[in-house]
C-alpha cells in the first residue's frame, strides 16, 4: 500500500485572508483561490499542500494540531513572522524550551523551532 500525504486541512473564519496570510510566511504559491477552499504548496506540483476551508464555528481552545517549523536561523525567522503578524502564544510550554510558539492572524499555533546546527 502507497500513501501520498496530499494535504493538510486548517479551518479558518476567512479561508482567503489566512491563506495568503500563511503564503506569505512561508513563500508558498497559491494553487486555488476559492472563497471557501485556498490551497497553497511549495510550488504549484510539490506536495504537501495547505488547504484553508471555512470554518463551522470560530476557535474555542488550543489547537489540536499544530505545525512544527525548523528555520536556519531562529531569532530572524521568529522576528520576521512577529512583523507579517504572528503573535506569541502560551500553549504551556514553560520558560526551559528550545522552540517558540507564535499564533497566526486566527490564533491558529505553531511552533518556530531551534536552528539547525550544520
Amino acid at each position: 500500500m502507497t500513501l501520498e500525504w496530499e494535504q493538510t486541512i486548517v479551518e479558518a473564519q476567512d479561508p482567503v485572508a489566512l491563506g495568503r496570510w500563511w503564503a506569505q510566511a512561508l513563500g508558498w504559491v497559491v494553487v486555488d483561490d476559492s472563497p471557501d477552499e485556498y490551497e497553497i504548496r511549495p510550488e504549484p506540483d510539490r506536495l504537501p499542500g495547505l488547504l484553508f476551508v471555512r470554518a463551522a464555528q470560530p476557535k474555542r481552545s488550543k489547537s489540536p494540531l499544530h505545525l512544527d517549523f525548523r528555520p536556519d536561523d531562529q531569532a530572524a525567522e521568529v522576528a520576521r513572522l512577529l512583523a507579517h503578524g504572528a503573535r506569541p502564544a502560551d500553549i504551556g510550554q514553560g520558560q526551559d524550551v528550545t522552540w517558540i510558539v507564535l499564533a497566526d492572524p486566527e490564533d491558529n499555533e505553531f511552533c518556530v523551532l531551534s536552528s539547525r546546527r550544520r
